[in-house]
Order: structure tokens, then sequence, then C-alpha cells
């Protein structure tokens, strides 16, 4: 178990690789590891923000430092590199109400790369084949978040999911289905879960 004192540690010995793999190996989100591992120094900085604040400890004193880093690391186009690690990024910043310019450009940036069938590329080039993975992965780390629902075409990337379920790879469906159980109740959810158990 991750400590916030081992977090810290880790930190400043800029182990950041080393965090991120420690960080992600108990979760699910792990099936999604190789996404992230470009940007090793921002993905370990919010998934250790994500990890303070499942262990209660927002306000460690080093969650400043990870938020200034989520910030300084952040690309002018608005994310963080690509998809999946824009998704994490926003995922820790928007945490304990977090709001402001750069949660809007990254919340932009996806919107920018969303594919019209709903769902995301794995590279950062919105003609690019969409990426399922990426994609259940974006959705686990902001599905229930307010503002990217209104900001992404939500119901799209939730209608893709539920009609290409059937043929998702193990891992995607593991995110998906880990997404799925945080996204709050709409009428679009509630059709796609009820047109799953018809």
């Amino acid at each position: 178990m991750l400590t916030v004192r081992y977090i810290e540690r880790l930190w400043d010995a800029r182990k950041y690789d080393r965090l991120l793999q420690e960080l992600i190996a108990p979760r699910v989100e792990a099936v999604a590891a190789g996404e992230l591992t470009h940007t090793s120094m921002a993905s370990a900085a919010a998934l250790a923000v994500v990890r303070l604040d499942e262990l209660h400890s927002p306000h460690a004193p080093i969650c400043p430092r990870l938020i200034r880093t989520l910030i300084a690391t952040q690309k002018s186009d608005g994310g963080w590199g690509d998809v999946a690690s824009t998704a994490l990024c926003l995922r820790a910043l928007s945490l304990q109400n977090g709001e402001g310019l750069a949660i809007a450009g990254g919340m932009g940036y996806l919107a920018t790369l969303q594919q019209p069938a709903g769902i995301w590329p794995k590279l950062p080039i919105r003609r690019m084949p969409e990426d399922a993975l990426v994609s259940a992965f974006a959705l686990l780390q902001l599905g229930d978040n307010d503002l990217f629902r209104a900001t992404v075409r939500f119901d799209a990337a939730f209608a893709w999911f539920e009609s290409h379920r059937w043929i998702l790879e193990p891992d995607a469906l593991s995110l998906w289905d880990h997404a799925r159980l945080r996204i709050p109740a709409t009428p679009t959810t509630r059709a796609g879960a009820e047109a799953n158990w018809s």
C-alpha cells in the first residue's frame, strides 16, 4: 500500500516511472499502463493526486507540488500529449471541486479529438482510427464529471460502447464495465443498460 510519505519520497527522488508503476499496478487502469509511460511525470503526478484523495489526504504538503506539475506540463493545445494522459490529468485536477483554465483547456482538447462515432483515437490526431482501450480509459477517468459530459459528445461515446461491448477486447471491456459503474444514471445510460439486459 502506497502511503503519503512513500509517494513523496519517490516524487522527490524523481522516480516518476517507478511511482507511476507502483500507483497503477493494483488498479483496474493497469491494463492501460502502457498508454501513460511516455508522459510518466505528468501521469505519475496525476495518479498520485488521485491516490492522495483516496487516502483522504488531499491537503498533504506534496499535493500543491503535484498540481503545479500538472499545470506546468499541460501543452498549448490543452492536452497532456494524448487522450489517456489528458483524461487522467483532468481527473486529478477536477478532484476537490477543481476548476479553471487548465481543466477547460483539457476538456476542449478531448472534445476536439473525439471522432464522429463518439470515441477517441490512440494518438492525438483526429483522423487516426478509434481506440476502444484509450476511450474506455477516458470514460473511466471522467465519465462522472459533469463538465466532461457537457463538453464532449458523451451520449455518442456511451452508445458506441453499448453497441460494441460484445466485440471489445477483454482489457477495453474491463475498463468500460468499470466506467459504467461510475457513470451517473441519465436517460441515455438507463436506456443503454436496459437494452443490454433485454
